[in-house]
């Protein structure tokens, strides 16, 4: 039976991109199932991609969960992968658990993913162990990047780092950028390649033309979350134009 769902977003204020790309993959699946969907967001402060700024970002999350808690969506996600990358190893653990008992506290349990923990799933449903990426961050915060996923049991081979600290200079790269950039990136064996490590850098119509491209699965972080949460509401991810994940 189709029903209506709620999909809740966690964004970071300076955000622009999540708040299409998530609701483009969920209105493709629009056009091949009878589900619909309504989107609702609650903002976290941050404007530069700064570890000073994403730890101080990461501390009102409690506050927006709560609030998307009283809209009574159906799922929620946390729209900021490198601050809870840079939170410590398998943080995202611990924010999504504390941020759904948030919910549950207050009396409408809802599951929550984030874009860091949908990536590891995201890359681990693809069976990945040798990855490549393309982040827009400063190289120390790639690097966090990297060991979180290492911690995760992910080989990172190669990594791009674009160096911008500016996040609304961040959503204003060309979405079709990370099919050049690939170029740059060493494949050889890697099983699976990230075109956006970053839910700010848009990279959604590229995925497809990548994976196309190199004959390596490839995911971003937006279609790693919107994929996590589909599972979450049970419902079936196979739809056409994001990459194997979606296959």
């Amino acid at each position: 039976m189709s029903r209506a769902y709620r999909i809740g977003q966690i964004v970071p204020s300076s955000n622009v991109t999540m708040e299409t790309e998530i609701p483009a993959v969920f209105r493709e699946r629009e056009l091949h199932y009878d589900d619909r969907f309504t989107f609702h967001s609650s903002r976290m402060r941050m404007k530069r991609v700064t570890k000073e700024e994403l730890a101080a970002m990461d501390n009102d999350s409690d506050r927006c969960a709560l609030e998307l808690s009283d809209a009574h969506v159906d799922v929620m996600g946390y729209a900021c992968l490198v601050a809870i990358m840079s939170m410590g190893l398998g943080y995202h653990r611990e924010s999504q658990s504390r941020l759904h008992q948030v919910t549950a506290d207050n009396g409408y349990p809802c599951p929550v993913v984030s874009s860091a923990g949908a990536l590891v799933e995201g890359l681990s449903v693809l069976g990945a162990k040798k990855i490549a990426l393309i982040t827009p961050y400063r190289k120390p915060l790639t690097e966090l990047v990297c060991q979180y996923l290492e911690s995760e049991s992910f080989q990172v081979i190669d990594a791009i780092s674009l160096e911008i600290p500016d996040n609304l200079e961040v959503a204003r790269q060309d979405p079709m950028a990370p099919v050049e950039l690939v170029d740059r990136l060493a494949l050889a064996n890697v099983d699976a390649l990230v075109a956006s490590a970053c839910v700010q850098m848009p990279s959604l119509p590229a995925v497809a033309s990548i994976q196309a491209k190199t004959g390596v699965p490839t995911l971003s972080a937006a279609v790693a979350t919107a994929y996590s949460m589909m599972k979450e509401l049970g419902l079936d991810p196979r739809i056409p134009g994001y990459g194997k994940l979606f296959g």
